[in-house]
Order: structure tokens, then C-alpha cells, then sequence
């Protein structure tokens, strides 16, 4: 291996034993480390200048979006970062650059109420008309997926790699661990999510018991978010959804529809586990929405006769 493997190789393996990074992260690292290598073309970290660094960040700029630009100055930060601290060298070149960018903000995609009404009565459905056993423990099993998703407002890897010792259905409570393994602890409000999921925990107990994760497949393995994908694609067709569902909008749905419920941001900042309020805060953009609505329909000098 060159120089520059080499430390990728232990720089990655510092990152998973002392920094305990997940591995999606680590993944990220890894190629985005390793393009910058592959267009550096060097072989010695000493090498590497502010104007190398420049020329690579005006490329990234021309090829990806801001924020996938964004990432990887972040990826390539945190390197020169460790070498610093290794002092395996002397001067970190990205102290001589100044990098700084808008990025556009794009706002939460949220489902209407309605729509969610009308996905989840068609899991109920599937549930209530299912010819086969095999088919009633499937919609069994969706209709927990989904309303747990939609009752915490957790992220969809989070609901996959939760532990089964983690959902306290006596207490009705889920210990969610989130991103860089931040512990939070939210609460099952509605009794109808806190029945599907005792349901579902009593006719998948084998299967839970043998895996140790809360969400399963029928062949006791965990369930993939790729598979929680597929499903909602086919609840969507069969609903006959004119609309693009995908797992992350059942969070930006809750977020959004307790933000207009008039819920204290930093109640939502908590329960979504945002480490700082300015990423809770695009919800209020996404809430105008309501205020126009309130204005429109509310406000007194719609009936002046004038």
C-alpha cells in the first residue's frame, strides 16, 4: 500500500474503534477519500497544498449538488484533522482556505393528513381481507412499521436496527438511538399504535426472540429499509397514491403536523433527536402553510363590506 492508503486504512479504523462511527459513515468516508486520492494522484500527505485542495473543491462544485459538496469538504476536513492531531504533519492546508457556500434550502416533503389516513386504512384493509396467513402477518407486521414511523416521527434506519428490548409497550415507550449513538427516549401517545404494536410483538414473538430486533421478516431476519421502501410503494399503488412516498416524509409529516399544532419547537428538536434547533427550524418554513390558510380564512377583514 502507498502513503496515502495507508493512512485511509488506519484513519478509518480509528474512526470505527475510538470515534465508534456507524458504518454508514465510515462507508462515506471511504469514498469520499478515496476519490479525492484518485484525482490527487499522490502518494505523501505532505504533499497535498491549499491549491490542490481549491482545485479538488472546484470540481466537486461543477459535478455534485451543495449539499453532497458539502459532505465530502466535511469527509476530507475531518482527515486533515487527524493527521494534525497525529502531528503527522505540521500545517493542516485547510487552514489556508476559506470555504464557505450557500446552500439552497430545500423544505421537508410532508403527506397530507388524508393521504396518511387513506395509506394506513389500506394496510388495515390488506390486513382484514388477506386470503393467507402468510398475508395477514405481512399487513400485521406494516401497519406496526408505519404507525410507529408515523407516531414518533423516528428515521427509517432507526426503526430498523431498533433492539427488541428496546419498546416498552407497559410503559409505551421506544429508546431510540440515533445519529452518533445519541440516546432519546419518546413516548407511543395513541392507543390504537400501542395495540397494533402488541399485536404485532405477540404474533412475531418467535421471530423477534430469534434475531433481537423489534422489526422482522417472516424469515426472522431484521427488516431492511429497503424493504420498508418496497412496502411503501405497494401500499401506495394499491391506495392509488398520486404521490411519491418515501419513509423520511412520515418524519416531516409529524414534525410538521405538531409544529402546526402549536408544539414548542424544542419539544420537536427532543423528540426528533436534532442536535441543534436551526435543523428543527426548516419546519416553520414548511407551517406557512397554515398561517396563509389561518390569514386567508380566519382574519376579520374578509368580512368588511366596504
Amino acid at each position: 500500500m502507498n502513503d496515502l492508503q495507508t493512512h485511509l486504512t488506519n484513519y478509518l479504523e480509528y474512526c470505527q474503534k475510538q470515534k465508534r462511527l456507524d458504518e454508514k459513515t465510515l462507508r462515506a468516508y471511504r469514498i469520499d477519500l478515496t476519490q479525492f486520492f484518485n484525482h490527487v494522484q499522490l502518494t505523501d500527505i505532505l504533499e497535498v497544498t491549499p491549491k490542490i485542495l481549491e482545485n479538488f473543491i472546484a470540481e466537486l462544485h461543477q459535478t455534485y449538488r451543495p449539499k453532497t459538496v458539502k459532505r465530502k469538504i466535511a469527509s476530507l476536513k475531518a482527515f486533515f484533522h487527524y493527521f494534525e492531531y497525529r502531528e503527522i504533519i505540521e500545517r493542516n492546508p485547510f487552514n489556508k482556505i476559506h470555504v464557505k457556500f450557500r446552500e439552497p434550502t430545500l423544505l421537508p416533503k410532508t403527506i397530507p393528513l388524508h393521504i396518511v389516513e387513506t395509506f394506513l386504512s389500506t394496510i388495515y384493509k390488506q390486513q382484514s381481507y388477506a386470503k393467507t396467513a402468510y398475508q395477514k402477518r405481512n399487513a400485521l407486521r406494516d401497519a406496526a412499521v408505519i404507525e410507529l414511523l408515523f407516531a414518533t416521527g423516528m428515521r427509517i434506519s432507526e426503526l430498523c436496527s431498533l433492539n427488541a428490548e428496546n419498546v416498552n409497550l407497559y410503559d409505551r415507550t421506544v429508546l431510540i438511538y440515533g445519529k452518533g449513538s445519541k440516546e432519546r427516549k419518546v413516548q407511543i401517545g395513541n392507543d390504537d399504535v400501542a395495540n397494533i404494536l402488541e399485536k404485532y410483538k405477540n404474533d412475531f414473538q418467535t421471530e423477534i426472540q430469534s434475531c433481537g430486533y423489534f422489526f422482522v421478516n417472516q424469515n426472522g431476519k431484521e427488516l431492511s429499509d429497503q424493504s420498508v421502501r418496497r412496502m411503501i410503494n405497494r401500499y401506495t399503488s394499491l391506495a392509488a397514491i398520486d404521490l411519491h412516498i418515501t419513509p423520511h416524509m412520515f418524519r416531516h409529516t409529524f414534525a410538521t403536523s405538531l409544529l402546526e399544532a402549536d408544539v414548542d419547537i424544542r419539544y420537536i428538536q427532543e423528540i426528533l433527536g436534532h442536535s441543534s434547533i436551526n435543523i428543527t427550524e426548516i419546519y416553520t418554513h414548511v407551517a406557512m402553510s397554515k398561517q396563509k390558510d389561518i390569514l386567508t380564512t380566519k382574519h376579520p377583514r374578509k368580512n368588511f363590506h366596504i
